[in-house]
């Protein structure tokens, strides 16, 4: 089993929720059970899967997670680009999210590939 709250991949994924919810709350309300409640759910599902892979018994299972939480990534990466279609968000806003959640991919790649290395 791993410490994840001593992974750099969960703790920069804390730091993606914690920005997401703070820029979401500036959306119209209108969105608040459609985009919203989509972005929060994904990058809340991040570090979440994270954790539960990392209290599983295998590297095999923890990888599992692993590209689930990636996954995520990307989810949250289309809703912020639809957001900013839509208005609701930024160019500068997104390109800064763009930014940290393409370090998390790196991030997380290199992660899985030190895992799937071990066997």
């Amino acid at each position: 089993m791993h410490q994840y709250r001593e992974l750099k991949l969960w703790q920069k994924s804390i730091e993606v929720v914690s920005e997401l919810y703070r820029i979401t709350k500036m959306f119209p309300t209108s969105e608040k059970f459609n985009l919203i409640t989509q972005i929060n759910r994904a990058a809340v599902s991040i570090p979440s899967n994270i954790a539960e892979g990392a209290g599983r018994n295998s590297d095999k299972e923890f990888l599992h997670f692993l590209a689930i939480a990636h996954g995520s990534m990307y989810e949250v990466e289309t809703q912020l680009i639809i957001s900013n279609n839509l208005g609701y968000l930024s160019g500068s806003e997104l390109n800064r999210m763009l930014e940290m959640l393409a370090e998390l991919q790196k991030i997380s790649y290199v992660f899985q590939q030190k895992l799937k290395s071990k066997y």
